[in-house]
């Protein structure tokens, strides 16, 4: 099952339920697939990878617009946002550990035989592929940072 029509049938549950955080959030995902879907050059259906992509941008706009109300002391307002954001995390994979982001772009760097800095493009190209979804890109960069410095 894709993630538009999980997520159809998500808001189905949500509505029978009268949970209006959940149906918001998911009305929000909703939106961004279609508006995916129906862009200048898109192929109609999304691949999974794009699907990943789409639902890390949304958790990171809500992590972001989290901070600003807590920092704001604005309650009301992050407690949507935690809300939402609870709903997005529902459908993203389990995030990696650092151990593990550090396995995978050890391995793509021996892979690639890179050496130095120059090389960080190729490496960040392939781990921002093979991780998509799972570990977010400071993290990875970072991390390939660290590595490539030895």
């Amino acid at each position: 099952m894709s993630l538009k029509q999980q997520v159809e049938a998500d808001i189905k549950e949500a509505m029978r339920a009268k949970d209006q955080d959940t149906l918001r959030a998911l009305r929000g995902i909703k939106s961004m697939i279609l508006l995916a879907e129906t862009e200048k050059g898109a192929e109609g259906e999304l691949t999974e990878a794009t699907e990943m992509q789409l639902l890390t941008k949304a958790a990171k706009q809500r992590k972001e617009s989290l901070e600003t109300f807590e920092q704001q002391e604005r309650e009301d307002l992050a407690a949507k946002e935690r809300s939402e954001l609870d709903v997005i995390n529902r459908y993203l994979p389990q995030p990696m550990t650092e151990a593990e982001i550090k396995e995978v772009i050890q391995r793509i760097i021996e892979e690639e035989n890179a050496q130095s800095m120059k090389d960080m493009g190729k490496v960040m190209g392939r781990a921002s592929q093979e991780l998509a979804g799972r570990a977010d890109g400071k993290t990875m960069s970072t991390i390939t940072r660290q590595l490539l410095a030895q």
